[in-house]
């Protein structure tokens, strides 16, 4: 069980400790000086060690009462700002979804007008994330690869990712087989090393050497096999829509899995919000058409 300790003397601590008087912290908190001096004096005797040395007309915390001071103002921000989001939650008609730029501007935002036309009330806001950027508590829910496993949060799968080689169609007539990538700029995403070697173990080639241009995002690379650079590692769903248009074309059938899925993510706390029931049954909807 959790031992406390007096908390209406840290509330009186905390508050003549920031001011430096009894009788401001008095006024903030809505009782006579002497209760605050009586309390500072009971916690005092609880904890076993001065926290103020009293002086005329003056208040100087002792080491121990500034190391204590320190440390309870930030908890006391924190616990503000914490019961100042849970307030939110119950009426919040924001969304704030923390996802990859990828996915946003090749899955997302594409079948945004769908979502709108579902709960048109929403305020819609994305926030740069990706497996590069950690999760950040102001996010409503946040769109994630993995395994599904991350602590502290619920994961909902959407649907898997698989990999493929895309490229132009004008590429395309070049690629007879899988042997002829020996001859070709593979293009390559920085936080994706692994994925040619495992098409390439999956389809029986070894010894190539993947040494094209290098991109920070899928989405860039994907663009840049299109407009004829070389052959991009597609993934899916970013490159679905190309494939669709024919912007991109798959000159090969060999897919193989990345052992991965996307998932909706989110804290268990806020499942009840009306903006993340809203988002999570559009989503979860949406992606099952593709599975």
């Amino acid at each position: 069980m959790r031992k406390l300790p007096f908390l209406n003397g840290i509330r009186a601590f905390e508050a003549a400790a920031r001011a430096e008087s009894f009788a401001k912290a008095a006024g903030e908190l809505n009782v006579t000086p002497a209760a605050i001096s009586r309390l500072v004096q009971l916690l005092e005797q609880r904890l076993g060690v001065p926290l103020f040395e009293r002086r005329a007309n003056r208040l100087i915390l002792t080491a121990a009462g500034r190391a204590y001071q320190a440390g309870l103002t930030q908890i006391f921000d924190q616990l503000a700002n914490l019961t100042a989001q849970v307030t939110a939650m119950a009426s919040s008609r924001v969304l704030t979804v923390g996802v990859g730029p990828t996915f946003a501007a090749r899955w997302l935002i594409p079948r945004l007008a769908d979502f709108q036309k579902q709960a048109p009330d929403l305020e819609v806001r994305f926030a740069t994330g990706g497996v590069t950027v950690p999760y950040n508590d102001d996010w409503t829910c946040g769109i994630r690869l993995g395994d599904g496993e991350w602590p502290g949060f619920a994961a909902e799968r959407l649907f898997a990712a698989d990999l493929t080689p895309v490229c132009a169609p004008a590429v395309a007539k070049r690629l007879k087989s899988p042997q002829d990538l020996r001859n070709a700029t593979l293009l390559r995403v920085a936080h994706a090393s692994g994925e040619w070697p495992a098409w390439f173990k999956a389809v029986g080639l070894s010894k190539i050497r993947v040494n094209g241009p290098e991109f920070e995002y899928y989405g860039q690379a994907l663009q840049a096999a299109a407009d004829g650079v070389g052959v991009a590692m597609g993934i899916s769903p970013y490159m679905d829509e190309d494939l669709r248009a024919k912007r991109l074309v798959a000159p090969f059938a060999h897919t193989v899995s990345k052992g991965e899925h996307w998932h909706l993510i989110y804290r268990d706390a806020r499942k009840d919000e009306p903006a993340l029931v809203a988002f999570r049954a559009w989503i979860m909807r949406v992606a099952g058409k593709k599975k």
